[in-house]
């Protein structure tokens, strides 16, 4: 795990981007965020505009955000 004072110097030149199933169509006009897991964070950035940064949070903290997100519909 990463201490948050250590986010900015991960390495996310290798990254594998995903982009949320929730992109595009369905009235969402391509607005939308993409992830990547790194060791021990995950880095959060705008899909329209990937190359001004991302956020870089400890994977714990990514676990306990997406734990308060309510289920997707069937």
């Amino acid at each position: 795990m990463i201490e948050p004072e250590e986010a900015s110097t991960v390495d996310l030149a290798s990254a594998r981007w995903r982009k949320s199933s929730h992109s595009g169509g369905d009235g969402h006009d391509g607005n939308c965020v993409e992830v990547a897991q790194t060791p021990g964070a995950v880095a959060i950035r705008d899909s329209k505009s990937p190359a001004s940064g991302a956020l870089v949070i400890p994977a714990p903290a990514w676990r306990q955000l997406v734990a308060t997100l309510p289920p997707r519909p069937a």
